[in-house]
């Protein structure tokens, strides 16, 4: 953590455990441009508001990392998660991605980022090819890790078995 701080330099002697350290180098560390990614898939209120507190969630979850500088937070609003069409901010995210702008995606999970299975991990991919990460909060996974890709695998199947089991249930219902 000493080397995020601006009030030391190679010049600061520390004190830790009553011994004193002179700092030999800062070394120069990279901030990581990291987006947030949010939707909700209707555009009733409670939605809304759901979509409102990710956002503020994701600038106090970016914010306190020294090495993290929040580039923009992405959301779409009243979109199913099935398809990418109309989801234009995840087209934008992902043009941002591929134009350099973005180090890092996080978002709340694997069922927001998309309910299918082949679309996400083409997604995740994709991106990786570049070495942009992303992070699943709730599942805790971020896609450069090893066993990010089949915890992945699993996981969006059954979210896109969610969503056909859901859409499934409200045809029933309609008929």
């Amino acid at each position: 953590m000493i080397r995020y701080r601006n009030d030391i330099d190679e010049n600061t002697n520390i004190w830790f455990e009553g011994r004193g350290y002179n700092i030999g180098f800062i070394d120069d560390v990279k901030q990581l441009r990291v987006a947030a990614y949010c939707r909700v898939s209707t555009d009733n209120v409670a939605q809304s508001e759901s979509l409102e507190n990710q956002r503020q969630h994701y600038q106090e979850y970016i914010n306190p990392h020294p090495n993290w500088q929040l580039a923009r937070i992405y959301f779409d609003e009243g979109i199913s998660g099935t398809k990418l069409n109309h989801r234009n901010a995840l087209k934008e995210l992902l043009a941002d991605c591929h134009n350099h702008r973005i180090d890092l995606v996080i978002t709340k999970s694997i069922s927001r980022f998309a309910r299918n299975t082949i679309d996400c991990l083409k997604y995740i991919r994709d991106l990786k090819a570049i070495n942009v990460a992303i992070f699943f909060e709730k599942e805790n996974i971020n896609t450069m890790d090893a066993k990010g890709e089949v915890l992945i695998t699993i996981m969006a199947s059954l979210a896109q078995q969610k969503s056909e089991s859901l859409s499934q249930n409200v045809k029933l219902g309609l008929q």
